[in-house]
Order: structure tokens, then sequence, then C-alpha cells
């Protein structure tokens, strides 16, 4: 009897191992193939607002993507409302949502939605816009920005003759009268935009090339609240008014957006630019918006800051299923991104410099934009 009951543990013993091994396997076997408590995993995604179409091929892309491999995604627009964006929020986190990718309105309002999150063990993803004063945040996705400024102001220089396409000196002396423009000062990126500009044009400044008439030069004095195109058509409209009425013309303009680029066009047009006597001055631009680069064709609009947001959406998805298969993703920059609590492990892309010389190049032979698309 002793005997036998000693079998009959040992059998038990080697029967539960066995079992716990099979376990095992097909545990791990789940974690690898991505099946299991990843399939069918609901995904939040919120983007600021509709009234730029890059945001909207943002949403785009990555619904898209992520709905390839497997998850579901609640895809919403604030339309630059705060209030909205943390409703929004609010309600993927009660929906059971099991990541955020949050390309934020402001970056420091939506912390209580971020204490939330981390209560629910639901990992953030910061997309292209930092979020700030919050530990609560565990990946960036976005492009190299302080870059993005430095090609706006090199583009500038370039289209005023200052400096050649390889940053090598041109012939113009100057000096040239330009304006400062800034994007918003609740977006993270505004400022890493304008300061990459200004180590580029603050030598120019200083000697002399180049003029800001108006001497309106401090971040908080050029940003513009929301990007909003009127906002910054109004007040090109008041710079003109005030600081070129004498008879003086501008001849660069920094602007670090499409939208911004089309509203400042606007206020130079009906102040008698856009002649064959009177040119457009050189105006920069970001995100190569479908108007725009029509605008750059044109002979408008001088440059764009080209960021692939097909490849912004790629690299934030695979983020996103790294994290939720129990992975730790690629990151590229660990020492810049301080949104003020903690420095956020970042992904940084490249950008390129778009102007009537390119433009067929990178948007059309990329597959960005098609020549129907563009009209030409």
């Amino acid at each position: 009897m002793k005997l036998s009951r000693m079998g009959a543990v040992a059998s038990a013993v080697v029967l539960a191992a066995s079992l716990a091994a099979c376990g095992s396997s097909e545990k791990n076997a789940d974690k690898a193939t991505g099946s299991g408590d990843t399939k069918g995993a609901l995904i939040g995604v919120t983007m600021p607002t509709r009234s730029s179409e890059r945001w909207i091929s943002d949403g785009d892309n990555l619904k898209k993507q992520l709905e390839a491999l497997g998850y579901q995604v609640d895809l919403q627009y604030a339309e630059d409302k705060i209030p909205t964006q943390t409703q929004q929020l609010d309600n993927q986190i009660t929906k059971g949502a099991k990541l955020l990718i949050i390309a934020s309105i402001d970056g420091t309002a939506i912390t209580t939605q971020l204490e939330n999150a981390k209560a629910n063990k639901i990992p953030v993803i910061a997309y292209d816009r930092l979020i700030r004063n919050s530990p609560n945040v565990d990946y960036y996705a976005t492009f190299d920005n302080n870059k993005v400024g430095v090609q706006q102001a090199t583009s500038l220089l370039t289209g005023l003759k200052v400096l050649n396409a390889d940053g090598s000196k041109g012939t113009a002396k100057g000096p040239f009268n330009i304006e400062l423009f800034a994007g918003s000062p609740d977006d993270n990126n505004a400022t890493f935009f304008f300061n990459g500009a200004m180590s580029v044009l603050k030598p120019f400044i200083d000697d002399g090339t180049v003029v800001v008439k108006s001497k309106q030069t401090d971040f908080k004095t050029v940003a513009i609240l929301r990007w909003q195109p009127k906002v910054a058509q109004d007040r090109m409209e008041n710079i003109l008014t005030s600081t070129y009425r004498s008879g003086a013309k501008v001849d660069g303009v920094l602007s670090p957006y499409d939208g911004l680029s089309i509203g400042i066009l606007s206020a130079l047009k009906s102040n008698g630019y856009g002649t064959a006597a009177q040119p457009y001055p050189v105006v920069t631009g970001q995100d190569a918006e479908l108007a725009s680069v029509k605008s750059i064709i044109a002979g408008e609009q001088y440059s764009t800051i080209y960021k692939d947001t097909r490849e912004l959406a790629k690299t934030t998805v695979t983020m996103a299923d790294t994290v939720l298969k129990g992975g730790k993703p690629e990151v590229n920059n660990t020492t810049d991104y301080d949104n003020g609590n903690k420095v956020v492990p970042s992904m940084l892309l490249q950008s390129v410099i778009v102007d009537k010389t390119n433009y067929q190049k990178v948007l059309v032979d990329g597959g960005y934009y098609t020549q129907a698309q563009l009209g030409s």
C-alpha cells in the first residue's frame, strides 16, 4: 500500500509538470504570434482636429495599419477643443482600451486622463506632439523637430540666396527684411521648431544680413495659438500696417506650418504682393499640405517641410504592437524630450525640404501625391 501510494504521487507530479509545461508553451506561442489577449484589443486614437488635412491622413493611416494587425480602433477628432479631447479619452478608458495613442491639443491639459490610464494599466504613446508634465507617458513618436526648424530657416535663407542649397555661402548680401512666426505655445513642438530655426537665423540677424523690421523676435510674441491661419493672417496684416507703411518691403517670412503660410500669403496679397512688380517674399512652411504644394508650384509659397506621416503611423503602430505584446519598442532618442516630469523615450523620423525644384521627385515619385492631385 505504501509503495502504491508513492507511485501514485510520483505519477501525479509528473502529470502536473507535463500540464504546466504545456500551458507555458501555449502562452509563449500566443505571445510570439500576437494572438491571445492582444487579438481584437481596443486601441484609442485621438487626433487634434480635422481642419488640417495632415491630421486626417495621420488618423486614417493609424486606423488602417492597426486594423490590419487585428486590433479594434476608436479614432476620435476633438476639433481643437480641449474638453472634447479629455472626454474622448475618458470614454476610451471606460470602453476598455488596452493602449492610447494621443496627439494632444494642449500637452498639459490631460493629466487626469493619463492618471486614469495608469491606474488601469493602459500604456500611452504621444503621437507627434509631446504630452507634458506627466510621468504617465510611455513613449513618443515624432520627427526630429529641432531639425525641422533648422530646415525651415535654411530654406528661407536659400530662397533669399544668402545660402546655397548645399549650405555654402550664397551671392546675396542683404540686408533683407524678414518676419518671424511660430506655432502654438501649448504645443511642445512649436518651441523646438522655433529654436531650431533661430539657431540658423541668429548669426545672420546679428551681422545685419537679415533684419526683423518689426523687432518682434521672442517666441511668445510671434507664436500663433492653435496654429490658426486666420490669426496668422491678422498678425501679418498688423505688421504690414504698422511696420511697412513707409514703402519698405518684406523679403522673407519664417512660417512654421503650411496653414499659417496660406494665411500669411493672403495678407500679403491684399497688400499688393504677388504681382510681377512686387512678387511674394520667400515664405516657408511645414507638412506638405496639398494646397501649399500647389502654391509652391504656382510660385507663391517658397518651400515646405515634408514629413512622411505614413512612416510616422507605421512607426507608431509597430511601437503599439510591440508594447501590447509585452516587448520593448525601438527608440533612437532618450535624452532630448523632457516633458517636465520625465525624459520620454522617443523615436525620431527625418524630414525633407521641398520646393519647386524637387516636389516632383519627393512627393509624386514617392507616392505621397499623384500628378492629378497637384494639377500639374
